[in-house]
């Protein structure tokens, strides 16, 4: 992850860069993206922007995996409650549809098979490991705790931006996402509890 700087200044342009940015990528993806409308957004330069970040995919990358621990921290797995951690990635979605367009757009630009992310770059083991200790204790079915970690994102992902039935925003009525979330919560508790 890139640095922020330390200086107010350089912190302020840096996070003006990065906020743009965000919007950029998430719009026209990483190819479609363009440094002159980042750095003339952000109120900044070329050069400015390159010293930060290195390049246009630096950029990207800082921003996606940025993103990718901006969900781990707002919502972070619960293995004991996976329908809840459900409902709370919805609720991020909601709240954040430009960081499911990122995932979407590495996807299909830089990693269109297998994993999104390379196995160095991976957050991913502390909800593994969640997983696997609540099979453990009996809280969650058997199976590989990767394949039941990516069917509950799956899952929460139903009504996302990038859904190819439905999206979903924020400025719905709260009854129909009272509803989604409902009906969510007891899929992926029906989907997860272990068979009695």
């Amino acid at each position: 992850m890139v640095e922020q700087p330390s200086t107010d200044r350089g912190a302020a342009t840096w996070q003006r860069i990065v906020d743009v940015a965000t919007q950029e990528f998430a719009e026209h993806g990483i190819a479609g993206a363009r440094v002159e409308r980042i750095v003339r957004a952000a109120r900044t330069n070329k050069a400015q922007l390159y010293a930060y970040f290195g390049s246009k995919d630096g950029l990207f990358d800082a921003i996606f995996f940025g993103s990718l621990q901006r969900i781990m921290n707002v919502a972070p797995i619960d293995a004991t409650n996976l329908a809840d951690w459900a409902v709370r990635l919805y609720d991020e979605y909601l709240r954040r549809p430009d960081l499911i367009r990122l995932a979407t757009w590495a996807r299909m630009e830089r990693r269109p098979s297998g994993h999104l992310v390379a196995q160095n770059e991976r957050v991913d083991d502390a909800k593994l490991r969640a997983i696997a200790d609540a099979q453990k204790a009996g809280l969650v079915r058997q199976g590989d705790p990767f394949d039941l970690m990516a069917m509950v994102i799956a899952m929460s992902m139903a009504w996302s931006p990038v859904s190819n039935v439905y999206a979903a925003t924020a400025d719905e009525p709260t009854e129909a996402h009272d509803r989604r979330r409902t009906l969510l919560r007891d899929c992926v508790t029906r989907a997860m509890t272990p068979p009695t």
